[in-house]
Order: structure tokens, then sequence, then C-alpha cells
């Protein structure tokens, strides 16, 4: 009777410690998230707030929304102009960092063109306000400033290197056994690369798809030199609604909901293929 006792004891005490222990991993997660989420819903309560309301101190929890902000933003401002420039520039510039990056990264995994790849990564790695007078000297003479090509073809020199750096990760990952198969079945290298390689890097493509897409979907810096009001994108037309006088937060978090709600919907819908794209270059074999 005593061993049953204490067997049960040491039961309970071990059960016990797994039960604090879980507790107190969910409470260092909610603590860890807390800074990333409070300007979450900071910015989102403030879109539905007035001006009196947003400056009103101490802060104002429970209130009337009103939908005036996201009125000014889209019947004043002409948001959905930039929204649009935003896409095209977004879906452009990722799209045809796909199709160069994707090739590329297949070409130095497999023929080993390390030199060509520490090239790309040192691209990649170099601040991107380097570029900009360079890039603004080039497209001025050529009479591409204030449009789409100048914005995409900038765009993809963040894109394109990480695209290349992702899928190579992804590319070294899949066995040269499934290629040289293909081979002995008859297909070419180009075949093999589009019939076998591709249909199983859906992961991958989809990680780097997503991170590229985000990446120039807030780029602020390119555009703030290369467009002005015909090409202006999301991050800059924000702007409008900053004056010397005062500024509109109303507007400004209205305007912050539109841009970062694709962003959010994007990495929720992708988020599973994502990690396992992460994590899947990470194993060879």
């Amino acid at each position: 009777m005593k061993e049953v006792a204490s067997r049960e004891m040491w039961r309970l005490k071990t059960e016990s410690r797994i039960k604090w222990k879980e507790i107190g991993w969910y409470l260092m997660l909610i603590i860890i998230t807390i800074p990333f989420i409070f300007p979450l819903i900071w910015i989102l309560t403030a879109a539905f707030k007035t001006q009196a309301q947003i400056i009103a101190s101490p802060p104002l929890w429970i209130f009337k929304p009103t939908l005036n902000n996201f009125k000014s933003v889209f019947m004043e401002q002409n948001f959905a102009r930039f929204l649009w420039n935003s896409s095209v520039v977004a879906v452009a510039s990722t799209v045809l960092s796909l199709l160069l990056g994707l090739p590329a990264a297949y070409s130095i995994s497999r023929y080993n063109q390390r030199a060509l790849g520490v090239f790309i990564l040192v691209a990649r790695l170099m601040p991107g306000i380097s570029f900009l007078i360079p890039w603004y000297i080039l497209f001025s003479k050529i009479r591409l400033v204030d449009t789409f090509t100048a914005l995409i073809a900038s765009h993809m020199l963040v894109g394109l290197p990480l695209i290349v750096w992702i899928m190579l990760n992804h590319f070294d990952g899949i066995p040269r056994e499934l290629e040289e198969s293909a081979r002995v079945d008859g297909c070419s290298i180009q075949n093999a690369f589009f019939r076998i390689v591709l249909p199983i890097s859906g992961p991958g493509i989809i990680t780097a798809t997503t991170l590229s897409f985000l990446f120039s979907w807030n780029n602020f810096m390119f555009s703030l030199v290369l467009s002005t009001n015909r090409t202006k994108t999301l991050p800059i037309a924000i702007y409008n609604f900053v004056s010397y006088a005062e500024v509109s937060w109303g507007n400004v978090m209205a305007a912050a909901v539109v841009i970062i709600t694709p962003a959010i919907i994007l990495t929720m819908i992708f988020q599973r293929y994502v990690i396992k794209g992460l994590t899947m270059g990470a194993v060879k074999g």
C-alpha cells in the first residue's frame, strides 16, 4: 500500500510540474508577443477613432467607431490609385524575380557556381541606400524616373537575390537521383527542371514569392526617390496626411491598416508553406 501511495504521489507531483511548466511557457509566449501585437491593436483601433479620440489622454478604449478616416483616405486622397501602383510594382517585380531567380538558383546549385552565389549574396547584403544615387542618375539619363519600369527594376534588386538564396538551399536539398532518372527516361535538363524539380519545390517557391512580395509591398526607400505623383506607392502616399501644422493621425492609421492588411492575410494563408519552405532547405538528402 505504501508503495502504491508513493507512486501515486510521485505521479501527481510530476503532472503538477508539467502543468506549471506549460503555464510558464504560455505566460512567456504572451509576454514576448505583447510588444508585437499591441502596436497592431493600437493602429486598428485608432483607424476607427476621431482625431480628438486618438490624442486623448488617457487613451480611450471604449468609443463609437467611425469610418470617416477610411472615407477620407479613398475619396479625398485617391488612395485606390496608390493601392493599384503598389500592387503593380509588387506583383511585377516578384514575377520577374521568379522568372530569373529560379533558373539561376538551380544552375548555381547543380553546377556548383558558388562564386556567382556569393556575388548575388553581396548584392543582397549591401544597403539599398547605396544604390539610390547611381539608380537615380541612370534612370534620369534614360528618362525612366516616375515610371513603373524604374520601380520594378529597383524592387527586383531586393527580391531577386532573396529568391535565389532561398531556392538555392531548397534545390540543394533535392536528391539529384530524381533528375538523373528523368534524364535516363529521355528528359532534357530543361524538362527535368520544369517537370520534376519545380513541382516538388512548391513550399520553397511559395516562401520565396511571399517574402519577395512583402519586401516590395513595404519598400519605402526606392519609391521615395524614383516615384512622384503618377507612380507613388502606398508607403509614400502616407505622407499626404502629414503637414507642417498637424498630422492627421486618423487618416494615417486608416492608411496603415490598408497597407498591412494584405501582408497579414498573405502571411496567414501561406504561413504553413513558408515555415515548411524555410526548413526544407536546411535538410539535405
